[in-house]
């Protein structure tokens, strides 16, 4: 059974940075990729960032170029390192990965509980 568990948010000025991270279990980063997501109050759930099983990263257009994606593989835990961050950064934020990995399903569709970052101005 896949477990996530976010941490890292907080409060923070325009202009600052915050690094979230989330533990992984039950899941292995050689067979799928895994991703960032976030939810602003009021918005639908957008996609933030994914890095695939073969480290390749990619980036939404909203966070290229200050966000980035990491994994640790020894410590099983993923990253995000939120850099110049705005205002318009605030929302939950959720790392996601495969449910049926197992099964060769690499469809991001199990997060965590979320993380909340508040940008402030």
């Amino acid at each position: 059974q896949v477990q996530l568990v976010e941490s890292g948010g907080g409060s923070v000025q325009a202009g600052g940075s915050l690094k979230l991270s989330c533990a992984v279990s039950g899941y292995r980063f050689a067979t799928c990729g895994m991703g960032w997501y976030r939810q602003a109050p009021g918005k639908e759930r957008e996609w933030v960032s994914r890095i695939s099983r073969d480290g390749i990263t990619t980036y939404s257009d909203s966070v290229k170029g200050r966000f980035i994606i990491a994994r640790d593989s020894a410590k099983v835990t993923l990253y995000l390192q939120m850099d110049s961050l705005r205002t318009e950064d605030t929302a939950v934020y959720y790392c996601a990965a495969a449910e049926r990995w197992q099964f060769g399903d690499c469809t991001l569709n199990l997060m965590g509980q979320g993380t909340l970052v508040t940008v402030s101005s």
